[in-house]
């Protein structure tokens, strides 16, 4: 692919950086980010995913906007209120970018539809809020061979991580978490509160290491950090990073899977 006049004079700020470069900014122009879960962090990863040029996205989202959403879920306004998520985050990409390429999926995802949503992507990025939807986005990803970004956020907290497990030396999600959230029932944020911005934080960073992960094979951001989880402290604001190890006992990615 060979980026327009203006294409390039859109994502200047990028090409300009050593560590992107035109060869960086066209890898994001190939790629495909799949995200699942278009709340309170595919809110602001979708924003910034479009912003840096991602060449096609596919969102997906079997829920309705609800007037609390919009204390965090920065690309809905008043009027979609009672209106899907997916459409109307299409509604708001094609306002911002309509050189975007964009699929929808508007209904709930379990392990029997997950391979096929993930197929093909670059990338799954998934911000859903329940372990169950999680470990059925992790699964497919594993045997479809897509490389996933998990982020997660509660209260003043937040994590993320990127996984490849379908790689012989990389953990996936369910090495970090094992097998013992598969249950639908979790707090929510309506149970245990949100702070907006903590969202904003979580989303955000997860779309830069999504860009840190597509652009590893070219670019210098530095390795894709599979199997890396970062912790991030909102109350004391901070940053820490441990390593998952992957299982061999994992029944999704280990040695006897």
């Amino acid at each position: 692919m060979t980026l327009t006049p203006e294409r390039l004079s859109r994502f200047a700020r990028h090409i300009v950086l050593p560590e992107i470069g035109g060869v960086g900014q066209v890898a994001l122009a190939d790629a495909h980010v799949v995200i699942v879960g278009l709340g309170g962090i595919g809110s602001p990863a979708l924003q910034y995913l479009a912003g840096a040029g991602i060449g096609k996205l596919t969102l997906v989202d079997d829920d309705t906007v609800d007037a609390s959403n919009l204390q965090r879920q920065t690309i809905y306004a008043e009027r979609d209120v009672g209106h899907g998520k997916a459409v109307s985050a299409r509604r708001w990409l094609a306002n911002f970018d309509p050189k975007i390429a964009v699929e929808l999926d508007d209904r709930r995802i379990d392990g029997s539809r997950a391979p096929q949503i993930v197929t093909g992507a670059s990338i799954v990025l998934d911000g859903t809020d329940n372990f169950a939807t999680r470990l059925a986005v992790s699964d497919a990803c594993v045997a479809m061979g897509v490389p996933l970004l998990s982020a997660a956020v509660g209260r003043f907290q937040g994590q993320v991580a990127a996984f490849a497990g379908h790689l012989a030396d990389s953990p996936c999600y369910r090495c970090f978490v094992g097998d013992a959230f598969d249950a639908d029932d979790c707090d929510t944020c309506a149970d245990d509160g949100m702070l907006g911005a903590m969202a904003g934080w979580v989303g955000t960073f997860a779309a830069m290491q999504t860009v840190r992960a597509l652009l590893a094979p070219v670019g210098a951001m530095g390795p894709a950090q599979w199997g890396i989880v970062h912790l991030l402290d909102g109350l004391q604001p901070g940053m820490r990073s441990m390593t998952i190890p992957k299982d061999p006992q994992c029944k999704t990615c280990g040695a006897t899977a």
